[in-house]
């Protein structure tokens, strides 16, 4: 009964939302609200057809790309920042300038850096879902406890194994946080970096599809998108749950006590 109310709970609110659209538009006769059958058709057709091979896998691969070298990068940076002061004071001045500029302009000296391939859209998505990923990894190294960090000195934990058996568990449900905040930026992003000089991709089909005013075909990779991100969503909480299941179990211990 647990699974099939977490399975409502995460369904109820889209299935309602999908059948009150259905009704409200099933007599539609606008060329720009066309009703919410023709879109789920082109949905089908296009987005589960040739479209999933030709555009869908081409954009999985580059936010696969740019959210993996994003997660590398903050979190050895994330690392070294938060247990440096040293560190810490140099570099804090220059991300705060970087973080502060939008990914999106960026996108031209990325284009002149990296050509208009797969590594522009890559480092784009990589450079803008990074920071949420380093901040978060920083502020957890950084509260570590200090009782905990005395007894692992006390214990003898220096180096690799400290940084494996103390600080990262310490860090870790910040550092999802910082994640999962992370995969949303880099969607978002994957979109953006399809927008210029691109010839597959989400983000490259929804536009085409607008400038040709094949308008179910744009509502379709809308709801492509959004489903996508569900699906994702999901998946990143399901390994979340298993990896912090000490964390939400200790959670739930403190407030039932």
């Amino acid at each position: 009964m647990s699974v099939l109310r977490r399975v409502g709970m995460t369904l109820g609110l889209p299935v309602i939302l999908l059948a009150a659209w259905w009704f409200a538009s099933a007599g539609s006769t606008s060329f720009f609200f066309p009703p919410l059958s023709e879109i789920l058709d082109s949905l089908v057709e296009e987005w589960f057809g040739p479209r999933l091979a030709a555009d869908v896998w081409p954009s999985l691969y580059r936010l696969a790309a740019g959210y993996a070298l994003a997660v590398v990068v903050s979190l050895a940076l994330g690392v070294l920042i938060g247990t440096s002061r040293t560190v810490r004071a140099l570099t804090e001045p220059v991300f705060e300038f970087f973080r502060a500029i939008p990914p999106p302009v960026l996108v031209p000296i990325f284009i002149l850096l990296f050509g208009l391939g797969d590594g522009m859209k890559i480092v784009v998505i990589a450079f803008g879902c990074m920071w949420p990923i380093l901040l978060n990894t920083v502020e957890g190294v950084r509260a570590v406890d200090e009782v905990l960090s005395d007894t692992g000195r006390v214990y003898g934990l220096r180096g690799w194994s400290r940084l494996r058996h103390l600080v990262l568990p310490s860090a870790s449900p910040q550092i999802y946080a910082g994640l999962r905040q992370g995969l949303s930026v880099a969607i978002i992003l994957m979109v953006i970096s399809e927008l210029f000089a691109a010839e597959n991709g989400l983000g490259y089909a929804v536009v085409q599809a607008q400038r040709s005013f094949a308008i179910p075909e744009t509502w379709a990779g809308m709801l492509m998108l959004g489903l996508l991100g569900f699906l994702l969503s999901l998946l990143f909480r399901l390994v979340e749950n298993r990896q912090l299941a000490w964390y939400h179990g200790l959670r739930r211990a403190q407030r039932s006590s």
